[in-house]
């Protein structure tokens, strides 16, 4: 990676990917979970998500789009033991171990329509919540000359920042889309951008992003 690109405060569609993180029908339409409809629209995350992606292809950015393409059968995952649930309550044991929530071939684990690749875009199947562990990811970004992505999707405190966390170890550059992140855990998506992700990336608004989104 040349390290000029790294230290471009603009983001050039020739060094410059849009990751959209689990973008999927399950998350983003939560049929069945009233409270998480109620709690994305009221912060405009779809919206927002399109404004984005909107944005990067106008400037010619590639968009990647790991996407959890767990096994049904679950022969993919492993059970193991945790203090609690991912909502920190009871669970976790061996009687209740945290598991995917949404499985390959299933409605709910396909890309949002509203956010739906065109040629392209690049999806990444992915089974852990990092989108490097395992994957091409680093390979597809690489391949194009991208040292730099701006991630944007949920949950926050959990794929998000384990990505963050790889991207950075991995050198890339890093901007976090602010208002296209959520997490429906408290106050985890704020302490994320306030006191996590500064140290590792730059932590900007959707405007603020695609307005220096440059082809």
């Amino acid at each position: 990676m040349a390290r000029i690109a790294r230290l471009d405060k603009r983001l050039g569609a020739g060094h410059t990917g849009l990751v959209l993180f689990d973008a999927l029908n399950g998350y983003l339409h939560p049929a069945e979970d009233p409270a998480k409809v109620a709690f994305l629209n009221k912060h405009n995350i779809l919206p927002n998500l399109q404004r984005l992606l909107a944005g990067a292809r106008q400037a010619g950015l590639t968009t990647f789009y790991p996407a959890g393409a767990h096994a049904p059968d679950g022969s993919d995952s492993v059970d193991r033991l945790t203090d609690t649930d991912m909502d920190l309550g009871h669970g976790g044991g061996a009687e209740k171990p945290i598991r995917p929530h949404f499985y390959a071939g299933s409605k709910d684990a396909e890309i949002a329509p509203e956010l739906a690749p065109v040629k392209g875009d690049v999806v990444v199947p992915k089974q852990r919540w990092s989108s490097f562990f395992q994957t091409n990811l680093d390979l597809q970004l690489r391949v194009r000359g991208i040292d730099t992505i701006v991630i944007a999707g949920g949950s926050t405190d959990v794929g998000i920042a384990s990505t963050v966390f790889a991207a950075r170890d991995l050198d890339y550059a890093i901007v976090v889309a602010r208002d296209a992140c959520y997490s429906t855990r408290g106050n985890n998506n704020d302490f994320f951008m306030d006191r996590v992700f500064p140290r590792m990336a730059r932590i900007m608004t959707v405007d603020q992003t695609v307005s220096l989104m440059t082809a």
